[in-house]
C-alpha cells in the first residue's frame, strides 16, 4: 500500500479477536470528505460513515485524527458497535486490519507519523496507512497491479504489483516537478488569456469565455476580481469546465493547454509502469479525479494516442468506483481473503 515495511501491529497489548473477526477498518481520506467502512471478512459491508475533509497541514496530525475517529465511530455505530475512545468497552479492536489511504500524506515520512498516530486509535490489531492514490488505483484495477494517474485539483501517480513493490511521485507542487491537475489549468488559462487581452500574447477565446463565466466583461475585471478576493479563491476550479468547452469549440490554445495536461499524464504513466517493469507487459492505467471523470474528448484522445506511443500494452480505464473500495480492498489483499470476498464487496459498491 505504499510503504514497504510491515503494516503496525499494536503496541504493548496483548492481540484480541477483533469485534469483527478478519474484517477491515477501509479509511478513504480527502481533502474535502472521508468515507469510512467496516467490511467483514467475506466482504460484506457492516456499516459506513462519511465526514469532511482531512487535512493534517492546516489542523495538525493530532486533530485531524480526531476528526477521522468521529466518522469511525459512527461507522461502528451504523454496524451496531459502541467504540467510542478507541476500541470497544472490553478492550477488543474493532478489525483485524485499518486500511486507511490518507490525502497529505505525500512522503513515506508522512505516511509512518500518521500510521503511528491512527494505530494508536487501537481500531485494528494492525494498521496501514498509505496515500488516498493507492486507493484510487485499487479500486480500478481487478488484483493489485497497474498504475493511476489521478488528476482532480492536482496531479499524482502511483503504480503497485501483487509482490509488494510500488512506484510514486512526492506530488506536493510545482517543487517536485509536478504540472497540471484543475489548479494548474486553470492557472494557464489565466495566463494565456491575461496576454491575449493586453496584447502580450496571440489571440485566443479564453479571454472572453473565462471572465463571461463570472458574468464579467474583461480578463482585467476577472484579474481583479481574484486579486481583490471579490472572487472566492476556490471558484478558479470553476474555469476548468470552461477550459474544455472552449476547447471543445476549437480553440487552438485551449486545446495546446489541453494537450500539455495529456502529456504529463502520460510521462506520469510511463515512468511508473518503467519502474515496475510493466511497459512491455498489458498493464492497467487507471484515470481518477474531477479532470478526468469529465472525459473531454480531445483530451482523452490527445491521451491515447501518446500513451499507445510510449506503452502500447497499457489499458486506460476511467476508474468510477468509490475510493473507499480501494481501501477496503487493500485491507483484504493484506489479509489474504478469498476471490469471493472481493466480488462481494465489488458488488456492493456497483
Amino acid at each position: 500500500m505504499g510503504l514497504n515495511i510491515p503494516p503496525s501491529p499494536r503496541p504493548g497489548k496483548v492481540p484480541q479477536q477483533p469485534l469483527v473477526p478478519g474484517g477491515v477498518l477501509a479509511v478513504d481520506a480527502g481533502n474535502s470528505k472521508t468515507d469510512v467502512a467496516l467490511v467483514a471478512a467475506d466482504g460484506r459491508v457492516l456499516g459506513a460513515a462519511r465526514g469532511g475533509g482531512f487535512q493534517p497541514p492546516v489542523v495538525g496530525v493530532g486533530p485531524a485524527v480526531a476528526a477521522l475517529a468521529e466518522i469511525v465511530e459512527r461507522a461502528a455505530a451504523d454496524a451496531g458497535f459502541d467504540v467510542r475512545e478507541g476500541g470497544s468497552d472490553d478492550g477488543r479492536p474493532l478489525a483485524a486490519y485499518t486500511s486507511a489511504c490518507l490525502a497529505n500524506a505525500d512522503l513515506p515520512v508522512e505516511e509512518q507519523r500518521l500510521e503511528t498516530a491512527v494505530h494508536e486509535r487501537g481500531w485494528a490489531l494492525t494498521t496501514r496507512v498509505a496515500n488516498d492514490t493507492f486507493a484510487i488505483l485499487r479500486s480500478g484495477v481487478d488484483e493489485p497491479r497497474g498504475v493511476a494517474v489521478v488528476c482532480g485539483a492536482g496531479i499524482n501517480c502511483v503504480g503497485m504489483l501483487p509482490d509488494g513493490r510500488t512506484a510514486r511521485f512526492p506530488a506536493i507542487g510545482k517543487i517536485s516537478g509536478d504540472w497540471g491537475g484543475g489548479s494548474g489549468l486553470a492557472d494557464e488559462a489565466l495566463w494565456y488569456a491575461a496576454r491575449a487581452e493586453d496584447g502580450r500574447g496571440g489571440p485566443t477565446e479564453l479571454a472572453r469565455t473565462l471572465p463571461a463565466h463570472f458574468g464579467l466583461g474583461s480578463m482585467y475585471a476577472l484579474i481583479e476580481a481574484l486579486h481583490l478576493e471579490l472572487l472566492a479563491a476556490e471558484r478558479k476550479y470553476e474555469l476548468t469546465p470552461v477550459l474544455f468547452a472552449t476547447s471543445d469549440a476549437g480553440d487552438p490554445v485551449a486545446r495546446t493547454i489541453l494537450a500539455r495536461q495529456a502529456e504529463e499524464i502520460v510521462a506520469l504513466a510511463v515512468v511508473a509502469l518503467g519502474r515496475l517493469d510493466l511497459l512491455d507487459e498489458e498493464a492497467d492505467v487507471v484515470l481518477g479525479g474531477g479532470v478526468m471523470a469529465a472525459r473531454n474528448p480531445y483530451l482523452m484522445d490527445t491521451l491515447a494516442e501518446l500513451l499507445t506511443a510510449r506503452a502500447p500494452k497499457a489499458r486506460t480505464r476511467v476508474v468510477t468506483a468509490p475510493p473507499v473500495l480501494g481501501a477496503a480492498l487493500l485491507g483484504l489483499d493484506q489479509l489474504a481473503a478469498p476471490p469471493q470476498a472481493h466480488a462481494t464487496l465489488r458488488a456492493h459498491y456497483g
